[in-house]
């Protein structure tokens, strides 16, 4: 039976998508704010139908940013990308050059000030969304990346990649790390949705002015301690976690 409301739920959160990008789209090309509320529309009614649907209940912890800050988040399923959309006044994505040409999405991408990059010229993107933010060009908001650079199941452990420290420097800004258990309940493949109460948890900034080799270990530190806590209260076996086989054992 829940195997049925996974599917259902499935075909109405793709089927959804494209008749709230189609109905913002007027109000996305005629405002950077149009397009956020289309895309904050879509995201809050895709929480409410998982909740009715599949039984799944979603939960924002912590201190949500509201100013300028860099946002590096645990990535398990595109229900962290929706939980910490609608958490934040401000979000936005680097993205690859190409997706600015997709229809309706790469729309909305630039309206929203996310920043197309082609492959080896992430520095000069930055830069220029640096001076866009001190000429008033554009507004100041919350980058969003995902440090490990994709979808990690719960279990699994993959490096961080040096690029946030990049972004971190160039920035000048403090860093939020961002952990979760959304994985437990929307696995990174297969269409099963188990009902529950998936969480993203904002953690403690990290300042600005931290070394390569200090951010690094305390981003990782903060985003998969706080992501392996989630997920053991979530019911998902603490030996299977890395890290915490030794944890579990001594307890």
């Amino acid at each position: 039976m829940q195997y049925i409301r996974s599917i259902i739920f499935n075909i109405l959160m793709y089927l959804w998508m494209p008749v709230v990008g189609l109905a913002y789209l007027p109000f996305a090309i005629a405002s950077p704010e149009g397009a956020r509320a289309g895309c904050t529309a879509y995201a809050r009614s895709t929480i409410w139908l998982l909740e009715k649907v599949v039984g799944l209940r979603c939960e924002i912890r912590g201190q949500a940013p509201s100013g300028g800050v860099l946002i590096a988040a645990k990535h398990q399923s595109f229900l962290d990308i929706l939980l910490i959309w609608v958490a934040i006044p401000r979000g936005f994505f680097i993205m690859k050059s190409i997706l600015k040409f997709a229809p309706i999405l790469g729309q909305y991408a630039l309206r929203l000030g996310c920043i197309p990059v082609e492959r080896g010229k992430r520095s000069e993107a930055i830069k220029k969304m640096l001076g866009e933010v001190r000429s008033g060009k554009r507004d100041d908001g919350q980058l969003m990346i995902y440090p490990q650079g994709t979808r990690v199941d719960p279990g699994r452990h993959l490096p961080y990649k040096v690029g946030t420290y990049a972004l971190y420097d160039q920035l000048g800004q403090a860093c939020v790390p961002v952990a979760t258990n959304v994985g437990v309940f929307w696995p990174k493949r297969g269409l099963l949705r188990k009902p529950g109460v998936a969480v993203v948890e904002f953690m403690e900034p990290i300042p600005p002015g931290l070394n390569r080799t200090a951010f690094m270990a305390l981003m990782e530190q903060r985003v998969e301690e706080g992501s392996n806590a989630l997920m053991v209260e979530a019911g998902f076996p603490a030996e299977r976690l890395p890290g915490m086989a030794e944890v579990a054992a001594g307890s």
